[in-house]
């Protein structure tokens, strides 16, 4: 093969763009390279679980969208997935998960349950993961279909790519954390 071609999943950010270079900004650049490598981290607790594994395997094939490396790690992951049932005895654990995360970190939440309590409106299921740890994307379902999830995946993949490098540092996202009493 004497002309090499680059060939990549994603858009290139806009840019200039020539033969042998490409001048963008880096933001865009580190955006893209975020949005395409996340790496989940699933806490699942019930029926949800299950179709993630369906996600996860060869006829929806979450990997397809540089989601493959399952990390059972918090400090390796960046995308927590909560799907569903959290009782309030767990909420704690949930919330010591998320804080051994690194920065940037982001979570979805899987199901009804886990959106919002779905049909256990009682006294030990939490209702909806958002009381103690902030959601950028919900995944509404009883539980949802693979598709729902993966659907999910790709919403904050453009939040990601789309969010600034400093979003982090800003004293909005540090307010955010402080309204969860998060540090």
């Amino acid at each position: 093969m004497s002309d090499s071609k680059i060939i990549t999943n994603a858009p290139a950010p806009e840019g200039i763009q020539g033969e042998g270079f490409f001048a963008g900004k880096l933001s865009d650049v580190v955006g893209m390279a975020r949005a395409n490598s996340l790496w989940p981290l699933p806490f699942a607790t019930s029926c949800c679980g299950i179709e993630f594994m369906a996600t996860m395997a060869s006829h929806y094939d979450v990997a397809r969208f540089g989601s493959e490396r399952m990390s059972f790690s918090p400090r390796q992951a960046d995308m927590l997935l909560v799907m569903g049932t959290i009782a309030k005895k767990m909420a704690p654990i949930l919330r010591q998960v998320y804080e051994q995360m690194a920065e940037p970190r982001w979570v979805i939440s899987v199901g009804a349950c886990a959106c919002s309590g779905g049909i256990f409106d009682t006294y030990s299921v939490l209702q909806g993961i958002d009381k103690i740890i902030p959601v950028d994307v919900y995944v509404p379902g009883c539980p949802p279909r693979p598709e729902q999830i993966l659907d999910g995946i790709m919403r904050l993949q453009d939040l990601v790519r789309s969010e600034s490098v400093r979003r982090r540092s800003s004293p909005e996202y540090t307010e955010l954390l402080a309204s969860y009493n998060i540090k």
